[in-house]
């Protein structure tokens, strides 16, 4: 499955050159697509308020290490990790899947005129957004949950991802579907594996419970199947020559990858023993 274009005919993103969809139903397509990004608001506020009411209270330090002595003169020297921070991992839990629920709710009211003319124009830039903040969040907690807890190595993976993400929003600002030139989506899935081999470097050599590889091995497949879903859009490729096909389908991986890790993380770390 790869996802090659030929570009040489690459026409660039404008309003001027784009034709929004012109399906007879469009405003009954809206409407179900609306109370779809309601339900799953509400779903993401829902389980907020159960995981803040049940978890048990967990902060996790991050630490830099600090040399005392010249490594030059002294190339044994190791660094001393000094705490600089801690993140309470209820907390990051309920704030990744509330930067979901903002966006699902805010786009299903306050901003769904501007939804529905980028959804016309075959993009939608609240997506790309939500997912700087709550992606990169999200695999904070998962390199925190492997071992990794230096700041300068997260700060790092934050970074990359982040740019993952805002190559895939410049995809959609720059490119159309069918005639796209490919780069950004190359770039941004070359950077989208930083992390996966920091991670993988962690898990082989250490001996994580089952439940990391499970949450490690889960969210690496979700992760790139937004790529996937990106990739059959601009190859217009069976039902995904329908943006709103492709919309759909990027709320469901967002809810089943959010709900899935934020479950893991409560049943094996947040929940109070005995409950």
């Amino acid at each position: 499955g790869c996802f090659c274009s030929d570009s040489r005919n690459t026409v660039p993103m404008t309003e001027a050159t784009l034709t929004p969809m012109t399906e007879p139903d469009n405003a009954a397509r809206y409407r179900r697509l609306r109370i779809f990004n309601i339900v799953v608001g509400l779903a993401f506020v829902a389980q907020i308020a159960v995981i803040l009411k049940l978890s048990k209270p967990l902060s996790i330090p991050l630490v830099l290490g600090y040399l005392d002595r010249d490594p030059l003169i002294n190339p044994d020297v190791i660094a001393k990790p000094v705490e600089v921070i801690s993140i309470g991992i209820a907390s990051s839990v309920a704030i990744f899947l509330a930067c979901a629920a903002l966006d699902h709710l805010l786009v299903a009211f306050p901003l769904r005129s501007w939804y529905e003319r980028q959804l016309g124009r075959r993009a939608n830039y609240a997506r790309w957004i939500e997912y700087t903040f709550s992606s990169s969040l999200m695999v904070v907690l998962i390199v925190v949950v492997v071992g990794i807890r230096d700041l300068g190595a997260i700060i790092a993976i934050i970074s990359t991802n982040s740019a993952m993400i805002l190559f895939g929003l410049l995809m959609e600002r720059k490119e159309t579907p069918g005639t796209a030139d490919w780069s950004a989506f190359w770039f941004s899935s070359a950077v989208s594996l930083a992390p996966w081999i920091i991670i993988v470097l962690f898990l082989t050599s250490a001996s994580p419970p089952a439940f990391v590889f499970i949450i490690v091995i889960l969210q690496f497949i979700l992760f790139f199947s937004f790529a996937a879903n990106m990739g059959l859009q601009y190859k217009q490729v069976g039902k995904w020559k329908d943006y709103i096909y492709g919309e759909y389908a990027y709320i469901i991986l967002s809810i089943v990858a959010k709900s899935l890790l934020a479950w893991l993380i409560f049943a094996n770390v947040l929940r109070p023993a005995g409950s």
